[in-house]
């Protein structure tokens, strides 16, 4: 499934501790049969979707001495994130940015908005 949408935003470059997610089409039934709509489920503070990208994660300043005359080459480092592509994730909607691509709908989330993943391959290391 995530692979259908891989090879349209393969040219995105995610910045800092940020995640594209496409969102999951939810319809669901109430205790009585009744169906919502995926428009009334868009309203709720919790939503769900897939991650199809990742940033490199929280950027961390250098221990480099900075001195006038030298000149630096230190790369950027970052601490990395726990989220992975093709992880299912419970995040707090009012914390996304929608955006549209290509007439698909996804959403850019930070890390620390993210409540939960679910990965299928889960492996204890």
């Amino acid at each position: 499934m995530i692979q259908e949408y891989l090879n349209s935003v393969d040219k995105f470059v995610i910045v800092g501790d940020r995640v594209l997610i496409k969102p999951r089409e939810m319809e669901t039934h109430t205790k009585s049969g009744l169906v919502l709509p995926a428009t009334v489920k868009e309203k709720e503070e919790i939503q769900s979707g897939y991650v199809i990208k990742t940033g490199p994660g929280y950027p961390i300043p250098s221990q480099d001495i900075d001195e006038p005359w030298k000149e630096s080459k230190s790369e950027p480092k970052y601490i990395g994130m726990q989220a992975k592509e093709g992880d299912l994730a419970i995040f707090l909607k009012s914390r996304s940015y929608d955006i549209e691509f290509e007439n698909e709908k996804y959403l850019i989330v930070p890390h620390g908005a993210i409540l939960l993943l679910i990965r299928d391959d889960y492996q204890l290391e």
